[in-house]
């Protein structure tokens, strides 16, 4: 009889840290205010550590690294594009592969995981995210020569492909200069609020 107890004893306590540990890879969607580095870095300490790596290992600054994460997903983990619809009924453009925190497209991520000999990264996975931006923009700078704190080049490239960044496709398209002149602004801030952290 006292074995039965002690069994349903262990079994509870199983139970209890196979539910403990499961609440750590919830997915508890981005900090409310997108506008704080220090917030964020605050309500997601993980992500912080995250992106202190990807500096050191490719050079990367945390606030660029912030910045695009902010524009390609606003820190939503499963974040995917929308399709482009006519009168809101009639498919005009298929939804994009890109998927998750850095918005890698089927291919790249592939690219990656085969460069880096890294198989399982997933997408929406904080750290094989900016992992993955810091691999990237990596490659932009030696192919094209453009500085890891160049967030306005490094993100142009980014969008647009290094193919598409070496032939200057961006130039066609107003908006997206736009939104890489803008995200100078944002990287500034950034960089600014992560100096002050405490």
């Amino acid at each position: 009889a006292g074995t039965g107890v002690e069994f349903d004893i262990s079994m509870r306590k199983l139970l209890l840290i196979a539910l403990l540990a499961g609440c750590t890879f919830i997915d508890s969607g981005p900090p409310r205010n997108l506008d704080d580095a220090c917030g964020i870095t605050r309500a997601q300490p993980g992500w912080k550590r995250e992106m202190q790596a990807t500096e050191r290992k490719w050079g990367l600054p945390t606030s660029v690294q912030m910045a695009i994460i902010w524009q390609e997903s606003k820190f939503e983990a499963r974040a995917r594009t929308t399709s482009t619809y006519f009168l809101g009924l009639i498919p005009m453009k298929p939804r994009s592969s890109a998927y998750g925190y850095a918005q890698a497209i089927d291919s790249t991520w592939d690219w990656y995981r085969d460069a880096t000999g890294n198989p399982r990264a997933r997408r929406h996975n904080f750290g094989d995210a900016v992992d993955f931006m810091g691999w990237y923009t990596n490659i932009t700078t030696k192919r094209y020569g453009v500085s890891k704190t160049d967030v306005r080049n490094q993100y142009l490239a980014y969008h647009e492909g290094h193919g598409g960044y070496n032939r200057k496709t961006y130039l066609q398209k107003d908006w997206l200069v736009d939104v890489a002149n803008n995200l100078v602004d944002r990287e500034r801030m950034y960089r600014r609020q992560l100096s002050t952290c405490t």
